[in-house]
């Protein structure tokens, strides 16, 4: 297994695996959404807001993790949001996505990244060290239709204290259909 950071030339591909995951797992409506929104995501966001983590075996791409800035309008730290990710369906259960999310969440850290959340099932991103938040902790950009699964943790060594004022996503995910 192969973890690398540099989408370029990998857009298309990546596409294609979140269209055919959300298709498999969702439904193809689902899936086309999704699809939509990665591509919406390379096209509309600025290269500093956007941070790509792919996952390769055997030739192929398996998995992807795209994570975009979450700005909080009184706080200075760097926060980023996981949103999409995908593994391939027939690589899921193999621990594909905690490792590529181990690989992320560590460049994250290195490229000094302060805060990582995502809107996501706890159970899984909690392998990784992801935990639930409150609003009081971290608040969203949009209503949340599922509070529970709206989860974050640190990247330092200090333990995630409150981000400070309003936050905005980018563009592209400033939708409600996907909160």
């Amino acid at each position: 297994m192969e973890f690398f950071s540099n989408c370029i030339g990998f857009e298309q591909d990546i596409e294609d695996l979140f269209k055919s995951t959300f298709t498999d797992s969702e439904g193809s409506e689902e899936g086309a959404l999704i699809a939509e929104l990665v591509r919406n995501l390379f096209i509309d966001t600025a290269p500093d807001d956007i941070q790509v983590f792919l996952a390769r075996a055997e030739n192929d791409l398996v998995g992807a993790a795209v994570f975009t800035r979450l700005t909080y309008s009184k706080d200075p730290r760097v926060v980023f949001l996981l949103s999409p990710m995908a593994v391939a369906t027939r690589w899921q259960g193999k621990g594909v996505g905690q490792r590529l999310l181990t690989e992320a969440l560590a460049s994250l850290r290195e490229a000094g990244v302060d805060v990582a959340i995502t809107y996501g099932d706890p159970e899984f991103y909690g392998k990784v060290g992801f935990k639930t938040l409150t609003e009081s902790i971290a608040r969203p950009p949009l209503p949340l239709s599922q509070p529970e699964g709206w989860i974050g943790q640190s990247l330092t060594e200090a333990p995630l204290a409150a981000l400070k004022g309003s936050s905005t996503c980018v563009a592209t995910l400033n939708d409600p259909s996907f909160w």
